[in-house]
């Protein structure tokens, strides 16, 4: 592409991450506005929930999650093949094989007359989104320095928005239209150019310098990194770094090679690390997240009581104020830190989930309680994406160890799909029948926040992806990483890793002076 610096890392968010991230909020929540259309419902009618009432409303709602929830299992299985792909082929490769997938899933869906051609296509499409979701942030985060890696990251959560805020109001806007096949079909059908975008970029960005190192391709690496540097190439800021990735390897060398690892702590606290992954992306799902971003519409037309139009406005101005919330955290994360961030989020929401179970118990006839319901659900998307749209992304690539960082992204990033297949599958059902009482489940999860960030979360705002592997390397005990890490970034870990960087270049340049 010929870009350096500035100019490259933007073309990397604009052309690779804002597409990846928009399919990823458009297709999750791209058929929960759809779902009570009148020509939806004559094509699949084995899901139609509005013209059926008793058992039968209870048996199409279940099987309605179902195939909701069945671009939820292709995520699943999408980022879990990260797994194994993920650091065979390189970022760059299986960003752009995700992107195929989503093209295939997104024309299937859209051509869709039977009920299987749209489960196949979503599940296909599924498994893009999952492939995507799991390796554009380990590679952003490759990328990027230790000062901005957290606003580059959180984007992706700001992209996310863009993409409910896109998909409720095309879904609006098609709604007020008199074709009725056209106003479910365009709206599956407009991301398929947006898939195309990451298909033709992806390989004219340079590829990740620590996967590059990890594959013995040094100069590659130090050519790819001085790119997004916009330095020269033996810039002494450029040969710290790679001697530094370099070094990180050789520490972890011959712990840290297998996937089965990760079930491990020993020296490098793997198993410690993976769980703070796993547990946050648990926590990320089952706050309530997906529930009010995919079911928004549901929510203010079945919860409430609330006419068809009047519900799609309200599912398209809360996405819309969500997408502004979301930077807050692009202003605070490098600021305030991961873990501030976190308890502060969840505090919000679980006080959100708690004043939304109170107001929906009132009858649907009460006004006042609508009123108040409907504001708690702009309230919670304040708080949502303040830690847990993008934040969450972000730490999972900070906390992995450099030879197993894709791995542990793909898991982790399967676990947060699997958690929204749970609630895709739970919600229609549990919206017909308990009601307002459903929210008390994630009032409670969104409460646990607080005290659990508090306790075993150890911040990373400030540190380079070296640094943070000789932080938890180094610990003795959780208690003693969590409380080292929320020192000043001077002394103790940091000196260590100083110190070791430094012997380690002054071996480097006396071998070069001998071979001279």
């Amino acid at each position: 592409m010929g870009l350096t610096g500035k100019s490259l890392q933007m073309s990397q968010l604009l052309l690779i991450v804002l597409p990846a991230f928009v399919l990823f909020g458009y297709n999750q929540s791209g058929v929960g506005g759809l779902l009570s259309l009148s020509d939806w419902n004559k094509h699949f009618p084995e899901i139609d929930t509005v013209h059926t009432k008793g058992a039968l409303k209870s048996e199409h709602s279940t099987k309605q999650g179902a195939v909701v929830a069945s671009f939820t299992i292709g995520a699943l299985f999408g980022a879990l093949t990260c797994t194994w792909i993920g650091d065979w082929l390189g970022r760059r490769k299986v960003i752009f094989i995700g992107a195929v997938c989503t093209l295939v899933g997104e024309i299937l869906q859209c051509t869709s007359f039977q009920l299987v051609q749209f489960v196949i296509g979503r599940f296909i499409l599924g498994w893009g989104v999952g492939q995507l979701s799991a390796t554009v942030p380990v590679w952003q985060s490759e990328c990027s320095s230790s000062a901005n890696r957290g606003k580059h990251v959180v984007l992706d959560g700001c992209f996310i928005s863009v993409g409910y805020l896109l998909e409720a109001w095309i879904n609006l806007g098609f709604f007020e239209q008199d074709n009725l096949p056209l106003q479910w079909r365009i709206p599956l059908a407009i991301p398929t150019v947006i898939s195309l975008v990451p298909m033709a970029a992806v390989f004219t960005i340079p590829e990740s310098p620590r996967w590059l190192v990890n594959k013995g391709r040094v100069e590659e690496a130090r050519k790819s990194l001085s790119e997004f540097r916009g330095l020269d190439l033996h810039d002494p800021e450029i040969s710290s770094e790679i001697s530094g990735i370099e070094l990180a390897l050789e520490e972890t060398k011959g712990s840290a090679v297998k996937v089965s690892d990760i079930f491990t702590n020993g020296k490098d606290k793997l198993f410690y690390r993976f769980s703070l992954c796993i547990f946050l992306q648990f926590l990320q799902q089952m706050c309530g997240s997906n529930l009010i971003s995919t079911y928004s519409t549901i929510i203010f037309q079945q919860g409430l009581g609330l006419d068809s139009e009047t519900s799609r406005i309200l599912s398209g101005g809360a996405l819309t104020w969500k997408f502004l919330s979301c930077f807050v955290a692009f202003f605070t994360i490098d600021r305030f830190g991961r873990r501030k961030l976190f308890m502060f989020s969840g505090a919000g929401m679980a006080s959100c989930m708690l004043a939304l179970a109170v107001a929906s118990s009132f009858p649907k006839s009460d006004k006042a309680a609508q009123i108040v319901s409907a504001l708690f659900v702009f309230l919670f998307n304040f708080f949502i994406p303040i830690g847990f749209l993008g934040a969450n992304f972000l730490y999972c690539t900070e906390v992995a160890p450099t030879r197993l960082r894709v791995p542990m992204a793909g898991i982790s990033t399967a676990n947060h799909w699997l958690w929204n297949f749970v609630v895709n599958m739970a919600t229609p059902v549990a919206i017909e029948t308990i009601g307002w009482k459903y929210y008390l489940v994630f009032l409670i999860i969104s409460a646990v926040i607080v005290p659990i960030v508090f306790l075993f979360y150890p911040e990373t705002m400030g540190r380079s992806l070296e640094e943070l592997e000789m932080m938890f390397s180094s610990g003795k005990s959780i208690t003693g990483i969590v409380r080292e890490s929320r020192r000043p970034l001077t002394g103790g870990f940091m000196s260590d890793v100083n110190s070791i960087e430094k012997g380690h270049q002054k071996n480097v340049n006396e071998v070069e002076s001998i071979r001279e």
